[in-house]
């Protein structure tokens, strides 16, 4: 019995599989962190690291966080002038949208 194209079977169903939550949120918080976290604090607590800029965690006061898939899609940009633009592939737009949700204060 060749065990060989049951074990590639199972290595490739475990490389396709769809990334779990926690994946996403993580991966989230590492976009934000890299892309915004020189002036916005990411997390559920911390200062920011310019003091102008709103934390993240407190979008959700402002308006809905889903209202900003589309232009973290489509290219963000800001009335800021010295906020970069950022546009995002449509999974990272997924995960950087879970983790806002998972960070807003309540």
């Amino acid at each position: 019995m060749n065990l060989a194209p049951t074990v590639l079977a199972a290595a490739l169903a475990a490389a396709v599989q769809p990334a779990t939550a926690a994946d996403d949120l993580k991966l989230g918080e590492t976009l934000l962190a890299r892309h915004c976290g020189a002036c916005h604090a990411v997390g559920k607590s911390g200062d920011n690291p310019q003091k102008d800029a709103p934390a993240l965690r407190t979008l959700g006061s402002r308006y809905p966080v889903e209202a900003l898939e589309e232009a973290l899609g489509e290219g963000f940009m800001s009335g800021h002038p010295d906020m970069p633009e950022f546009k995002f592939d449509a999974d990272d737009v997924g995960a950087i949208i879970a983790f806002l949700k998972s960070i807003q204060k309540r």
